[in-house]
């Protein structure tokens, strides 16, 4: 017997082809950095120290300037640099849901879009936490240790008078920069409320023209390219703040299980339908991160 149009939409095929659909959409922290697979749920990894840095002009954490490297004598025995390496351990996080059971009754005479719209449901409540993680983890949970941070000018983005975005972003470029960094792959990533400032003040305040738009650069996440920088605007970042990152390389995320699902049946009584996902986010260059903070008044 062939399915009926209800029962097709609910076949797992389907459903999973539904459910990664959904997942490119909006939350958009996974595209902008770098992702790897992970075989096991315990992760082994490294992050480089600042012992010593070949490129610092004067003496860095080991003693070691840059002059004792520079016209050795004959016979002289070289300077001895090392560098140091810490072993870091991080744990794989589930992230899972599922829906209630739909009857057999509602599956025989439901409109498919009843069914398409609880696996998009599902499957945002998955991405949405897998998206705050990563922005979570490239921010220090707002706490800044190993990565940069600086204050913004004035008292934030909303203060017309003494406030300066486009000099924040450009300290930000300039103290990553300062770590040896290059410029390429910068980006920005705010919420919409610095970015409504951000705009006010390049248009009102610097009377600036408005920034060029297009439907596939808002659908990917950026919006707008600003001192050479793509800005990023999502509700997953948090508001008074406004982190700088270099994509595909500040963090990564190593993902264990994709998003997946699975249709469970209760013969007679009904199905239910569950989304997830494991992985985790690192931090592997945190100096090549900037949060500016105290963007709001």
């Amino acid at each position: 017997m062939a399915d009926t149009s209800g029962q097709k939409e609910i076949r797992g095929l389907d459903i999973d082809k539904l459910a990664k659909g959904f997942a490119d959409k909006q939350f958009v922290m996974k595209r902008y950095v770098q992702n790897t697979k992970t075989s096991a749920r315990e992760v082994r990894w490294y992050q480089k120290g600042v012992s010593f840095d070949p490129l610092l002009d004067s003496t860095d954490t080991t003693g070691i300037t840059a002059s004792q490297i520079k016209n050795t004598a004959d016979k002289a025995r070289p300077v001895v640099v090392e560098q140091s390496w810490t072993r870091k351990t991080s744990y794989v996080q589930k992230y899972f849901v599922e829906s209630p059971t739909i009857s057999i009754e509602d599956i025989k005479d439901a409109d498919p879009d009843v069914f398409a719209t609880n696996i998009r449901d599902l499957t945002r409540a998955v991405v949405n936490q897998v998206d705050a993680e990563i922005y979570d983890i490239l921010t220090e949970g707002q706490s800044p240790s190993d990565i940069l941070t600086t204050a913004a000018t004035g008292t934030g983005w909303d203060d017309g008078t003494n406030g300066n975005p486009v000099l924040d972003l450009l300290t930000a470029q300039q103290k990553i920069m300062a770590q040896h960094y290059g410029p390429e792959g910068l980006t920005v990533c705010m919420n919409s409320i610095e970015h409504k400032n951000l705009l006010n003040f390049l248009i009102v305040t610097k009377g600036s023209s408005i920034p060029n738009y297009s439907s596939d650069k808002v659908q990917s996440g950026v919006v707008m390219n600003l001192l050479g920088m793509d800005v990023v605007v999502t509700e997953t970042a948090v508001t008074d703040s406004v982190v700088v990152f270099i994509r595909n390389r500040s963090c990564t995320w190593k993902s264990f299980v994709p998003v997946s699902t699975a249709v469970l049946d209760d013969p007679g009584i009904g199905k239910k339908v569950r989304v997830w996902e494991e992985g985790v986010a690192i931090l592997t260059d945190p100096k090549s991160v900037h949060l500016t903070t105290d963007t709001v008044t």
